[in-house]
């Protein structure tokens, strides 16, 4: 009897340990979900879209500011610092989740990190430790263009199609705003926030105009001027805007094509270009393995630390060069 009751008694204790844990993991996902979840996080990012804005006026006064630090005297020393900004506005078309202090610090923190290691374990020069802290000091910089570049042709991408949601709600009688929303509701990021934030905006009081105007200064593209444009001199002067819109669609569309185009013909240029930038390091690196004696004066003699450093500021001048030769301005 007693060996039932106790088997009995630990079958109940597991499950009730089971349900336990189980609603505990559902609390914990619910947590979770209200302040990092895809919602909430598409809910932040428009609220912090919604103040990039040089406008000053008294309806896009109301919107909040973003904030460049989250340290209060960090704050007010990058409120009084020129160009601060402009670099947060370079952050927010970029995507990331950082403020202009973290990238202040982080760009810090590599510099010294890297003058540190050339200056003190590899014996060189302050003045060499700290050209290689600057180049360093530059890779968070460099990242945010790279990201910031591929957001913007991201964008540019799904422009087309978002302009052709939008003419087909104009053509099924809604509203220039509504359609807004609707393409903000249907379309996928980056161009989902920005349209819906423009629909947040004038929600807000801001004019239609001022609205898109921002969008315009948030989204630096030449398509998305002409479609910015397109729809205020329709709404001065008049006009079909879904043919407007339309013909604005194939022409961004017959754009990226030949832009496609041109990418592919340069290709065979980008890639010589990368091979042979590639490559010294490449061979350096093999000679090394495979006769560590020929190649143990350009680490241990002075004289080869000067032809390294000669040669790479060759090699730099070199790559800087190519580069100038494979890109293509459209």
């Amino acid at each position: 009897m007693l060996p039932s009751f106790l088997g009995s008694s630990f079958l109940v204790l597991s499950v009730l340990v089971f349900v336990a844990f189980l609603l505990l993991t559902e609390g914990m996902y619910t947590v979770w979900r209200s302040h990092r979840g895809p919602e909430a996080v598409k809910l932040k990012t428009r609220l912090h879209a919604l103040s990039a804005t040089h406008d000053h006026s008294a309806e896009t006064g109301l919107l909040r500011q973003r904030m460049l630090s989250e340290l209060p005297p960090m704050q007010r020393l990058l409120e009084s610092m020129p160009r601060m900004r402009a670099l947060d506005r370079v952050i927010l078309q970029s995507g990331l989740n950082w403020t202009v202090s973290t990238l202040l610090l982080a760009c810090i923190g590599f510099f010294l990190v890297a003058w540190f290691i050339v200056s003190s374990p590899l014996h060189q020069p302050l003045l060499m430790g700290a050209a290689a802290g600057v180049v360093v000091g530059a890779l968070p910089l460099l990242y945010l263009k790279y990201r910031r570049t591929q957001r913007l042709r991201k964008f540019e991408r799904q422009l087309p199609e978002a302009l052709d949601l939008i003419t087909r709600a104009l053509r099924s009688g809604h509203a220039f705003s509504a359609a807004l929303k609707m393409a903000g509701e249907e379309m996928a990021e980056p161009i989902a926030s920005e349209l819906a934030t423009v629909h947040d905006e004038v929600n807000f009081g801001v004019s239609l105009e001022q609205a898109l105007t921002h969008l315009s200064e948030r989204v630096p593209l030449t398509d998305l001027r002409y479609f910015v444009v397109a729809v205020l001199l329709q709404r001065e002067s008049g006009g079909n805007l879904t043919e407007i819109l339309t013909n604005l669609s194939q022409l961004i569309r017959e754009r990226l094509k030949l832009l496609g185009k041109v990418r592919v013909l340069s290709s065979e240029g980008r890639l010589s270009a990368w091979i042979l930038a590639i490559m010294p390091f490449f061979l350096a690196g093999v000679m090394n393995l495979v006769n560590p004696d020929f190649m143990r004066p350009l680490w241990t003699d002075p004289i080869g630390h000067s032809i390294i450093k000669w040669t790479l500021g060759m090699m730099l001048v070199g790559i800087l060069i190519m580069r100038k030769i494979v890109k293509i301005r459209y």
